[in-house]
């Protein structure tokens, strides 16, 4: 089932207030992905972040980079704001991060957490690609196969992961030279179920779906995990890649 950006935007538009304080894993993966990246080179004519949301990567990027041009892409104009507290001479585009038209082309493309909701990984870096010099760096952390995996066990929910092999393999189908890999795993613990769909909300996740949870649906949801699980956990299972443009 395709991606509806709207419920996308909308979820996470919902959720930016409180997202910086319950995003935990996504500041964990942010901070390895920017070493990672400062290991190979902490300068770049132009950046591209794609996903900028409430500018927890931003942020980072700021501290870490040094930098001539700051570009960021979020669904959510109001993004714009979080964005140009860290960076003020931002230029900031708003909409789809396939649509956009960046108007240099980039050194640095770099996004956390949001290539998950790509449909079509290969298609949606082929289209990045234009966007990129050559020797650019891509940059972007994304989740495998086992992330939300208790989720997915009692809703049937999930976004189509991809293994980092598959992942690796794409890029290098489309020209880019591999410079870092990993998929680890982090988990959340929660007193109960209903503390975990909280989490979930405060993320922007619950737009896995655009079914409302009722009263009903929520209690058996709980009643199916205090079942299934012991304790009260869920799995993120964080992909981590950087690669060159060939």
């Amino acid at each position: 089932m395709p991606t509806d950006y709207k419920s996308v935007k909308k979820q996470f538009e919902k959720s930016m207030n409180e997202y910086d304080d319950n995003a935990l894993v996504q500041n964990i993966v942010a901070l390895k992905m920017i070493c990672e990246v400062a290991q190979i080179s902490i300068n770049f004519e132009n950046i591209l972040e794609l996903g900028s949301g409430t500018g927890l990567t931003t942020k980072k990027i700021a501290r870490e980079f040094k930098f001539k041009n700051f570009f960021a892409n979020d669904l959510v104009e109001k993004s714009k704001i979080y964005v140009q507290k860290y960076i003020p001479n931002a230029n900031f585009l708003c909409g789809n991060a396939l649509k956009i038209k960046p108007p240099k082309k980039m050194d640095l493309v770099i996004s956390n957490a949001m290539f998950q909701w790509f449909d079509n990984l290969e298609s949606a870096v082929g289209t990045i690609k234009k966007s990129m010099n050559k020797g650019a760096i891509l940059a972007f952390s994304t989740f495998g196969v086992d992330n939300y995996k208790e989720l997915r066990d009692i809703t049937g929910l999930s976004l189509n992961y991809k293994t980092l092999g598959e992942i690796k393999n794409i890029l290098e189908k489309l020209g880019f030279k591999i410079l870092y890999g990993e998929n680890f795993y982090e988990e959340m613990s929660f007193k109960s179920p209903l503390e975990l769909l909280v989490h979930m909300k405060k993320t922007g996740v619950n737009s896995l779906s655009d079914e409302v949870w009722t009263f009903k649906k929520v209690k058996d949801f709980c009643d199916k995990f205090s079942k299934k699980y012991p304790k009260t956990i869920l799995t993120y299972s964080p992909i981590i890649v950087v690669a060159r443009k060939k």
